[in-house]
């Protein structure tokens, strides 16, 4: 996984507008058989090539919810980080990830609310030039003065 900032916590008191953080994670077939092993989401379109073929999609593709991880992944490990508690998750799927795929997870500030704590967080997953994934995040974001 390649991200562009260390793991950690950037408290509330800490955000800026327009602060963004991103990972990036090839989507393996072992990605996709575990995430079908943990969430018991065994579609074949995900997981069987012959059935995949014949579908719109004209081949095997990832879980959605597979790629909106990594944005999750992105809001609890970099911005805010550690201690942050996720209230609410928008996602608007756009395009298929295919195994191997590289995708990039972005998140970015768009709004800070100091007095409840909350910041709203625009959110999109990228294959290459092509959005597959977008949304909004609105976050509990630790605080220097409570956490």
């Amino acid at each position: 996984m390649l991200d562009n900032l260390p793991r950690g916590t950037i408290v509330i008191e800490d955000l800026e507008l327009g602060m963004t953080r991103y990972l990036q994670k090839q989507v393996t077939d072992r990605d996709i058989e575990m995430f079908a092993q943990v969430s018991t989401d065994h579609n074949p379109v995900h997981l069987d090539d012959d059935y995949a073929q014949d579908t719109i999609f004209e081949g095997r593709i990832a879980h959605g919810m597979l790629t909106a991880g990594l944005i999750s992944a992105v809001i609890g490990e970099q911005l805010p980080g550690h201690g942050t508690v996720y209230l609410g998750q928008t996602l608007k799927f756009m395009a298929p990830v295919r195994p191997g795929d590289m995708v990039r997870a972005e998140v970015t500030v768009e709004a800070i609310d100091h007095a409840k704590r909350r910041v709203t967080l625009a959110t999109r997953c990228l294959v290459g030039d092509t959005v597959v994934l977008k949304g909004e995040a609105v976050v509990l974001a630790p605080s220097r003065k409570f956490d």
